[in-house]
Order: C-alpha cells, then structure tokens, then sequence
C-alpha cells in the first residue's frame, strides 16, 4: 500500500498541486462520481501539519460547490424523479425531505445518500442558499471531525 499512497501523498504536497488538487478532489467527490476526498484531506494535513485549517476551509469550499452543482443538476431532473413519482418509499423520503427543509441538507455529508440529498433539495426547489449554508456547515464538521480522528488514529 505504500508504494502509491507514498508518491500520492507527495504529489498532493506540492505547492503547485496541493490545496488546488484537494478542491477539485472535494468539489468532484460531492458529485454523484463514487470517490471520496478524506484520504486526501488526511494526506495534505499529514504532509503539511501547519496547513490545517487552510485544508479544511479548501475541502469545505470545494464539497460544498459540488453539492451547489448536485443541487442544480437535481432542479433540472424533474423528469427522472417523475418516474419514480409513484413508489412508496420513494414518496415517504421526499415527504420527510419536505418536512425538514434546507436543514436536511446538513445531512450532504453522509455517504452514498447524502449527494443524491443534495439533488433532490433542488429537485423540490428547496431555496438555494440556505441549502448552500447547510451543506458547508455539515461538511465542514465531517472534515474536521474525520480529520481529527484520522490524526488521532494515525497520528499528525
């Protein structure tokens, strides 16, 4: 495992690449792509001990433009939620999205369910910044959460 996490986390490091790589990684990761941007987060922080709230605040920028982006992309899918307009789960999840309002959006965090959140929170045209406002609160205590656990787990 050390043979790429090793040149990995030493590309990550680099000025020139470093904290722009991390947005792009936390942007694209709060998409609906697969991929997350902790082991990137804890790589730069490991490698930079110093850089540590300038890496949570890029990662935070970044995964909350995503979920703007997943937010924008879920307000022009009315088509592909209408077809499953009729499903009872279905149903029941987006009365309770409803219920909640932009404050389930704190959930954009969590994985698997919490981009497709984002969408749908466009979807249902929930107002856009207080979307915004919610998502980077949650993300940002996921990031300095998990961070601080990977540094107190693996060490900083």
């Amino acid at each position: 495992m050390d043979a790429w996490l090793d040149p990995l986390l030493t590309w990550l490091a680099l000025p020139q690449y470093g904290l722009s790589s991390l947005f792009l990684v936390s942007f694209l990761s709060a998409t609906l792509l697969p991929i997350g941007s902790e082991p990137a987060v804890y790589g730069l922080i490991k490698l930079s001990p110093d850089l540590f709230w300038p890496v949570i605040a890029v990662a935070t920028m970044g995964n909350t433009l995503g979920g703007a982006v997943s937010w924008w992309m879920g307000l022009a899918s009315h088509k592909v939620v209408d077809h499953y307009q009729h499903s009872q789960h279905h149903l029941r999840a987006l009365d309770w999205l409803k219920k909640l309002g932009p404050k389930a959006c704190l959930l954009a965090w969590l994985p698997v369910v919490g981009d497709p959140l984002c969408a749908v929170a466009g979807w249902l045209k929930l107002p856009f910044w207080q979307c915004l406002a919610y998502m980077a609160v949650g993300k940002l205590a996921r990031y300095v959460l998990m961070t601080s656990a990977l540094i107190g787990v693996f060490g900083g």
